[in-house]
């Protein structure tokens, strides 16, 4: 039999499903969110917004205050990172991953660092998390910001024992597609000193064409993962994507003083993040490192498995915006090396469903990682 994995809205439910269409919020729900982030996160100030990177964006902008310099960021990454920070008028500087956990290291952060760097975005990748307390004292030294990234991790704990987002000047949330707080878009910022200033409130709701979206993406998601069964998923996709149900990931507009998220967002992102600890036991993705990937893509379509592809097949994804990252392959090649042999599997499916596939990536790691 054939099983196709499809990433679209793969972690919902009919539960979860039923939610995202049915809920209603109010402003209660929105203002409810923001507290628990203070409290919760021993934050200053919280801004909700409507997406990841207007996030990043507003979280440098009000910190800096309309300072310019340098970011640096983990050499596997979104370029949702990229834009917001581009977008608070910085400079992304990626600095290389160690391959056993695709996360930048104490070394390649002392190598990306310059006279103009700022600070230092920690995405602990996948889940996997870093030794924050080396990063820590680079930060200290050289009079940097930690901005913790939870897209990945929220809930999840470092080896000493503090949770992500208490520990950086910035916590950064992401409550976008696959992500650990999963309302299909939506953001926060929370500050933890006192140096952001001029904060602007969002208050304007969110588009109509934006709400639908998010209401209906993760029914839509379930009818395509469905009609890949009879090879009509692909039409479908195209369908959505030309009338405007669905937007391409990495598509969305920065907003962080106009737009603020819908309440029934509010409330389910509320939900997911008081059992956050309960739910992200997990890391978000499994990966591997496998020799000649398209042979074994072969191997798993033969014993009938479909992915619909893989997070860092380039260092910053997704591939269309490759070139707009303008990625430094000679100064980060073990990013480009993971790049080029990873695969990786989301957690939310069974683990017997997988346990086939899960053999014959196995069977084909690779044995020498450069």
């Amino acid at each position: 039999m054939k099983h196709y994995f499809l990433g679209l809205a793969s972690d919902y439910t009919g539960a979860t499903r039923r939610k995202q269409l049915f809920s209603h919020g109010k402003k209660s729900d929105y203002l409810k969110l923001k507290d628990y982030i203070l409290k919760e996160y021993g934050a200053n100030q919280v801004l909700i917004t409507r997406n990841g990177r207007s996030a990043i964006a507003a979280g440098l902008k009000y910190y800096f205050r309309g300072k310019t310099g340098e970011i640096i960021v983990n050499g596997l990454t979104c370029y949702a990172v990229i834009q917001g920070i581009k977008a608070a008028g910085m400079k992304p500087v990626y600095a290389d991953v160690d391959l056993e956990t695709l996360n930048f290291t104490p070394d390649s952060i002392k190598k990306a660092l310059t006279k103009d760097t700022r600070g230092i975005m920690v995405q602990n990748n996948l889940g996997n998390m870093v030794n924050i307390d080396e990063i820590e004292k680079i930060a200290k030294k050289n009079n940097l910001i930690i901005l913790e990234d939870l897209a990945h991790c929220t809930g999840k704990y470092y080896s000493d024992g503090r949770e992500a987002g208490t520990v950086g000047q910035i916590a950064i949330f992401t409550f976008g597609k696959d992500k650990t707080i999963d309302v299909v878009n939506g953001g926060a910022i929370a500050f933890r000193d006192d140096n952001a200033k001029d904060l602007k409130e969002p208050t304007l709701r969110p588009p109509f064409s934006e709400v639908l979206r998010a209401r209906l993406y993760p029914t839509l998601g379930a009818i395509c993962r469905g009609l890949s069964y009879v090879r009509l998923s692909g039409v479908f996709m195209r369908f959505l994507l030309k009338i405007g149900l669905v937007k391409k990931s990495a598509d969305g507009d920065i907003d962080f003083t106009d737009r603020r998220l819908s309440y029934f967002q509010s409330k389910l992102a509320l939900e997911q993040l008081k059992h956050r600890k309960q739910n992200n036991a997990k890391l978000l993705r499994s990966f591997y490192l496998v020799d000649n990937r398209s042979e074994v893509l072969k191997k798993l379509r033969k014993a009938g498995y479909y992915f619909d592809g893989f997070w860092y097949d380039t260092p910053v994804m997704p591939r269309r915006y490759y070139k707009k990252a303008r990625f430094p392959e000679d100064e980060c090649p073990k990013a480009v090396f993971a790049s080029r042999h990873i695969v990786n599997l989301p957690n939310y499916y069974k683990k017997e469903e997988l346990a086939k596939a899960k053999k014959i990536i196995l069977e084909n790691l690779v044995e020498d990682k450069k």
